[in-house]
């Protein structure tokens, strides 16, 4: 069913739809088509000529989607209800997020860091994750979380006898049964992936931290016995794949080494050794070995100015209400993506950022001469530096009124005076022996 049909005819539509549905959820029968999925790859990153580069993203019928939900939403009351999932978990969990992922983390990383300890972050990289699921394993979780039975029965009708093909630029490909995996895309999907990833770090002593399935392991590195922990967590972590059937891709999980006299141990996962980086890029944003973002802020003003370029050569239109929407949707998220973990503090990154903004301004038709504060007063903006301000005010708001209380506890403490003026409002300020925690 087209979702044009759904929308227009919505009244004629919404009481069989809600018959069916209920029968569905009765019975635990699952229509063919709502099982059926068009594989559209999506473009990564990498060699354009190369399959692996691409995500494979499930379109499936639409009504099947709206059921999808029905069953999302009660498998996500009971996961909450519950508090099933673990708090290492970030991806596709209320008040969760990729800022509130590697804010928790490297809050902790960064301590340690500051205190003179050496410090080792692994990056873990699984291969084609969702699409390994094995659905016997997944049922079977399912059970030991006590979902109800009628739920587990739908999930399990929902899984089996799966069929896809691919479609690209119009040409389609054969039908193929689907034996493993959630498809990528779908509405249930991710839920049913971060229950069957709930418990990979059960039994880990480092610092554990998910975002679905891109995952990172820190600890000291300061003693021996320090990385021999972190081997040992590397090597209960490659036994968990191995029990569920899953794998990690172990050229491209790698171990970055922080602190002045890392002494850059060698980690391996089974027989093979993880290679070192001097810089990752964690959940898009670009984290170096000294902590530095300077190198993430000139990555982000060069793919903004690219985009901007392809703007002012391809967009005949100069107008306000074109080039605003343009650089609203396509250049200012590039600028702002997770931007209170790395916010610029050198005067040199601020000013690098702001100049994106400036040319952006410029390019629109009539405010060419203009100076920026002007540009900015007519268009109705803030400068980047005032936008990342409130950003900063409003997430703190959020970690003291403890929507984020899990992983936000210690991040911020309230001074406590016997004066009523103000009283609790105050932020105590930490001492840090250099400057990377003051500027963290």
């Amino acid at each position: 069913m087209h979702p044009r049909i759904l929308k227009e005819l919505t009244e004629e539509v919404s009481e069989p739809l809600a018959i069916i549905f209920g029968k569905s959820w009765e019975t635990g029968e699952i229509p063919e088509d709502w099982k059926r999925a068009n594989i559209v790859p999506i473009y990564k990153k990498g060699n354009k000529n190369n399959p692996g580069n691409y995500r494979p993203v499930s379109l499936t019928s639409v009504p099947g989607k709206i059921m999808d939900q029905v069953i999302k939403e009660i498998i996500s009351k009971h996961l909450e209800d519950g508090k099933v999932i673990g708090n290492s978990q970030h991806g596709f969990i209320k008040n969760k997020s990729c800022q509130t992922n590697l804010t928790a983390f490297f809050d902790r990383i960064t301590s340690l860091v500051d205190k003179g300890e050496e410090v080792d972050v692994v990056y873990l990289d699984f291969s084609k994750a969702f699409d390994m699921v094995s659905h016997d394993i997944l049922i079977d979780k399912l059970g030991k979380y006590n979902l109800d039975g009628a739920t587990i029965r739908w999930v399990h009708n929902w899984l089996d006898n799966r069929t896809q093909r691919v479609v690209i630029n119009g040409s389609q490909s054969c039908w193929k049964g689907v034996t493993s995996g959630v498809p990528q895309g779908s509405v249930l999907g991710p839920a049913l992936f971060n229950i069957f990833i709930n418990d990979l770090d059960i039994g880990i002593e480092s610092t554990l931290i998910k975002f679905a399935d891109d995952t990172k392991l820190g600890g000291i590195a300061t003693a021996l016995e320090d990385r021999v922990k972190i081997q040992n967590d590397l090597d209960k972590l490659e036994k968990w794949s191995e029990v569920n059937r899953m794998k990690f891709n172990k050229d491209k999980c790698k171990v970055l080494h922080l602190g002045r006299n890392n002494q850059f141990h060698t980690y391996r996962m089974g027989r093979d050794c993880l290679g070192r980086s001097m810089a990752e890029r964690d959940l898009g944003v670009i984290v170096d070995h000294k902590l530095n973002m300077s190198q993430r802020c000139d990555a982000v003003a060069k793919n903004a100015n690219v985009i901007l370029g392809c703007i002012n050569r391809c967009v005949v239109s100069k107008t306000r209400e074109v080039i605003f929407l343009l650089y609203s949707v396509l250049v200012r998220p590039q600028l702002e993506h997770c931007v209170q973990f790395w916010a610029p503090h050198f005067k040199k990154d601020v000013e690098k950022l702001e100049r994106v903004q400036r040319r952006a301004t410029r390019m629109i038709k009539g405010l060419e001469n203009m100076t920026y504060e002007g540009r900015l007063k007519e268009l109705g903006l803030f400068s980047l530096e005032k936008r990342r301000l409130r950003r900063d005010m409003i997430a703190v708001f959020r970690y003291l009124k403890g929507y984020h209380k899990e992983v936000g506890e210690n991040l911020f403490i309230l001074v406590s005076k016997d004066r009523t003026r103000s009283n609790g409002l105050k932020l105590q300020q930490g001492r840090f022996g250099w400057t990377l925690g003051k500027s963290f």
